[in-house]
């Protein structure tokens, strides 16, 4: 295995792990049906970053930057929603 496979490897595990620790927080809101505690000044911001690192990702054609930037702008997006939605 050279060294731009185990890097691969290492970003895939890296982004899957961040990408998971999204989900207790999706999940929570969303059986609670309240977001009054997430701060909607965080989640834009971090919805616009993880759009740029999607696009960055498609850019330069790394799997592991795009797909799960991609994920993770879903389930941010998810908790904007929830934001308005369950005010």
């Amino acid at each position: 295995m050279d060294n731009s496979t185990l890097f691969e490897i290492v970003g895939m595990a890296a982004s899957t792990l961040t990408t998971i620790s999204f989900m207790p927080q999706v999940i929570k809101t969303y059986k609670s049906r309240s977001a009054k505690d997430l701060s909607l000044g965080m989640f834009l911001l971090f919805t616009l970053g993880v759009t740029l690192w999607t696009a960055y990702g498609i850019a330069i054609m790394k799997p592991a930057v795009y797909i799960a930037n991609g994920v993770t702008l879903v389930l941010a997006a998810s908790l904007l929603y929830a934001k308005f939605r369950f005010k």
